[in-house]
């Protein structure tokens, strides 16, 4: 039997010349493509922040490098960030050998990054475009739900809220008036409409006690009056609290007052718990992110106009082609992209059943009937006319105002058509948009145009896959922190991360003998060629023909 050789384990080995960190890391690891960028970056906005004087501190841009690279591999816990500096060599090279705490990072996180981030998120994406990874003349928007850091049973409902104001305004005013009466107190009104303010309620507290003395008061009013003073006025100041502290929505969480109450696509129970979140919303471009939003609204359509203002607000200029699902189509947000020159490929509802056969071929369908613009008239199935008879101006919840116009049938009493097109006892209705209907016939147009086509092929596989991959891929499905500017930066480091981590991608499949970002401006690691990629730029970004040529 032949001799067995182990290789040495001596654990106390020395060694004359102990190696350096950076011998051991390779050239094309991502540590080094977060360390060559965040290098890049102007971080005196951050050092402003800082007062001076005292111990030392720990250099924004050392602390940046050690949150990004770890949000980049899966790592959002201050006290797992810091347990890397002391056992991940990488961790050691990107710091320095400098080992914060928790705390340290933490405060970093969602103290100095405050206000900040987005400029250093700006600084990322220009040097992307740069680089020749994105072009931002094209915008793939859409939004995903993800939880917030709240107790998802603090609750707080609007609808509640009124409901039991409502009645406690009304029962300590009727407790209140019973007790004028007695006293004949005259300054009060005998009988009011409106509801009354907390401070009304207050005076007139203040009135009766002035009066309770002089006035022979039996225990029972003296009890009510302690009562509406030490709990009812300041359940009524609670509710108004609630009220303010919530705003324009419908709910919030005590522990997080900024998330709303949303419905998660993940839902464990598979019943449809609401949960307490924020709606995140982002743009795309050949998968990178170029810009995102956090914003309190569970509805998308609400969001887009705001997201586009801070797309021009960050780098100065307006997407040429905006792609969106039909979340986003409405008249408020056509009317915006029209009016800022953008070219919207943003779907609406029914978009897709309008393809079908059967949609197509129902003559009694409101966008099937025939119209004349030169008498206003709409003609039914039936052949009679149908003219108008009302104009109406609804406001959405944003306070947009559309201009709709009400149509109606002459006589459809012996119609025999009848059951088929209405089941009205009168004659048929129709409300008509106008403005609405040629945004739609111009955006219909685009979509079922071979730009449009493309678009529609190529959205699915930007921001979809992009919140798929952080959701499912990177398991970032709730955040850590609380308040809507403290999530605005956490989402900010995940979107960072998610930029640098394919930035880090195309460069390992680049020769070792390169560095991970060339002196020159250009990116000699990208996938494709950046000649490649200006002839995509140049041909509408038609990346499948691209794709076989450079195989």
């Amino acid at each position: 039997m032949a001799k067995i050789t182990f290789k040495s384990d001596n654990q106390k080995q020395s060694l004359l010349l102990p190696p350096s960190l950076d011998e051991l890391i390779p050239a094309t690891h991502s540590v080094r493509v977060v360390n060559a960028i965040i290098d890049r970056l102007d971080v005196d906005a951050i050092v402003r922040t800082y007062r001076g004087g005292g111990n030392s501190c720990f250099h924004p841009r050392q602390m940046l490098k050690i949150l990004v690279y770890a949000y980049l591999n899966n790592i959002y816990s201050s006290r797992r960030i810091a347990q890397q500096l002391w056992e991940n060599i990488h961790y050691m090279w990107l710091s320095g050998g400098a080992k914060p705490d928790f705390r340290t990072i933490n405060y970093f996180r969602g103290k100095r990054l405050k206000g900040i981030f987005d400029d250093l998120f700006r600084q990322v994406v220009e040097l992307l475009h740069k680089e020749g990874f994105v072009s931002l003349e094209v915008q793939y928007i859409d939004g995903t739900k993800i939880e917030s850091a709240a107790n998802k049973y603090s609750f707080v409902w609007r609808g509640s809220v009124e409901k039991h104001d409502k009645r406690l305004r009304e029962k300590t005013d009727a407790v209140l008036r019973e007790i004028e009466q007695v006293i004949h107190d005259e300054q009060q009104e005998a009988d009011t409409e409106s509801t009354l303010s907390t401070e009304e309620f207050i005076s007139r507290v203040e009135r009766i006690k002035e009066r309770m003395d002089s006035e022979n008061l039996t225990k029972s009013h003296c009890k009510a009056i302690r009562k509406v003073e030490g709990e009812s006025i300041p359940k009524m100041k609670e509710y108004e609290r609630h009220l303010t502290t919530m705003g324009e929505r419908n709910s919030y969480s005590k522990s997080d007052p900024d998330a709303t109450f949303m419905r998660m696509k993940e839902d464990a129970m598979l019943n449809g718990q609401l949960k307490p979140g924020y709606n995140v919303q982002i743009a795309t471009e050949n998968q990178f992110i170029t810009n995102y939003g956090i914003f309190q609204r569970p509805t998308d359509t609400g969001t887009l106009i705001d997201f586009l203002e801070s797309f021009h607000k960050k780098y100065g200029l307006h997407s040429r082609e905006i792609v969106a699902d039909a979340g986003y189509g409405s008249q408020q947000n056509y009317e915006y992209m029209f009016e800022k020159g953008m070219i919207p490929y943003v779907k609406y509802n029914y978009f897709h059943k309008e393809q079908t056969r059967a949609f197509r071929n129902n003559p009694f369908l409101q966008q099937n009937l025939k119209y004349d613009p030169s008498t206003d008239e709409f003609t039914c199935p039936a052949g009679k006319s149908m003219v108008p008879i009302s104009c109406k101006n609804p406001k959405s919840e944003l306070g947009y105002r559309a201009h709709t116009q009400l149509y109606q049938a002459s006589d459809c009493t012996l119609c025999p058509l009848r059951k088929q097109c209405h089941n009205a006892e009168e004659n048929r209705i129709i409300r008509v948009n106008h403005t609405l209907n040629e945004y739609k016939r111009t955006v219909r147009e685009l979509l079922t145009s071979q730009r449009g086509m493309l678009h529609r092929s190529r959205r699915p596989i930007e921001p979809e896959a992009v919140f798929g991959h952080i959701k499912a891929d990177r398991m970032f499905r709730r955040f850590r922190l609380r308040s809507l500017e403290k999530v605005n930066i956490e989402f900010g480091i995940v979107a960072l991360a998610h930029n640098i981590r394919k930035m880090a991608t195309n460069t390992r499949q680049s020769s070792p003998n390169n560095n991970a970002l060339s002196q020159t401006g250009r990116c000699r690691s990208a996938k494709y060629p950046l000649a490649t990629i200006s002839q995509i730029t140049a041909d509408g970004y038609i990346i499948c023909k691209h794709k076989k040529e450079a195989a």
